[in-house]
């Protein structure tokens, strides 16, 4: 029994366990149902167009761009925490001053004896 070389193998995959998964799965069965239809000359001119969509210089520039984007928010993201978190450090250090006193403007009493000791 020999397999004809166009006919695609179809392996069952475990059940997705989260929306995310299923989405990706149903993305990929799309995807192969256009493979198969450019292959087999049977494509809608919205496939073709799509495709070929996806092939373009402009696409892939926009396509950096949006990754680019994301890096930045990110970026701007952590330097937010960051911000915070030493503002929450300034915060904790001047509540420990707080607790020193300074000895400076303090009256300083000696308490010596009448016979000088």
């Amino acid at each position: 029994m020999s397999r004809k070389t166009d006919e695609v193998v179809r392996y069952r995959r475990p059940p997705a366990l989260t929306p995310d998964q299923r989405e990706n799965e149903l993305i990929g069965l799309a995807v192969d149902l256009a493979e198969q239809q450019l292959r087999n000359g049977t494509a809608s001119s919205q496939v073709i167009a799509h495709y070929l969509k996806l092939g373009s210089s402009r696409e892939r520039l926009e396509k950096e761009r949006l990754i680019s984007e994301n890096r930045m928010l990110r970026a701007k993201a952590e330097a937010l925490d960051s911000q915070r978190r030493t503002e929450e450090l300034y915060a904790e250090a001047i509540l420990a001053m707080r607790g020193y006193v300074d000895i400076s403007d303090a009256v300083v009493v000696d308490e010596v004896g009448d016979d000088g000791r």
